[in-house]
């Protein structure tokens, strides 16, 4: 079985109880920052959108049209019960198609660090090319270099990072303008978080 799949099958079997224990309020202040970036209804694509929250809530909720795509089924079958206004798909985010220049702005969060990291580049050019001009691109990831699986809720689950200043010298390579970037804590977590235009 290849690790992707891994991936899926672990978030398939662990979503409901993961959502029970997450702190859904924990990065209101980002996306406060990352809708101030946008205009009113524009369209944001959400890799990794899981369930739907809080995220896609919170982007519908203030008038944004939103698509979230997910590699596991039953996380896309519960964001559509989450948010019945977004447009959620399956997909993998290796293998995303949409066209040129389709989206206003783009999420990426708590989703890079279960892909292998040596792919991490090759989404992030995928992300600028869907991406139209001065779109807005939010995406988080470790805040140290890892590659590995741990048990995590009872299943296992890929964990893989590269460091901070290699993620932003491959954000940097594509082009993307730096808005803000930095370790945050949130929710006594620490992720590093790149906020960027194209």
């Amino acid at each position: 079985m290849k690790i992707i799949d891994t991936v899926k099958e672990s978030w398939n079997k662990i979503g409901s109880e993961y959502y029970r224990y997450r702190d859904l309020q924990k990065m209101n202040p980002e996306l406060e920052k990352f809708i101030s970036l946008l205009t009113k209804g524009a369209h944001i694509l959400d890799a990794g959108t899981g369930a739907g929250i809080p995220l896609g809530k919170f982007l519908v909720d203030r008038g944004f049209q939103l698509t979230g795509v997910d590699i596991s089924e039953k996380m896309i079958a519960a964001a559509k019960k989450n948010v019945p206004k977004g447009n959620f798909l399956q997909r993998d985010i290796l293998d995303l198609d949409f066209p040129d220049e389709t989206f206003d702005g783009l999420t990426c969060v708590y989703t890079l660090w279960h892909i292998p990291r040596e792919k991490h580049f090759e989404i992030f050019q995928n992300f600028k090319r869907m991406l139209k001009k001065d779109g807005i691109l939010m995406i988080n990831t470790g805040i140290r270099e890892s590659e590995g699986l741990s048990t995590f809720f009872g299943q296992p689950m890929l964990w893989s990072n590269n460091n901070p200043q290699k993620t932003l010298a491959q954000v940097k390579e594509l082009g993307f303008s730096i808005l803000s970037e930095g370790v945050l804590e949130r929710g006594g977590e620490y992720q590093y978080w790149i906020f960027a235009k194209k």
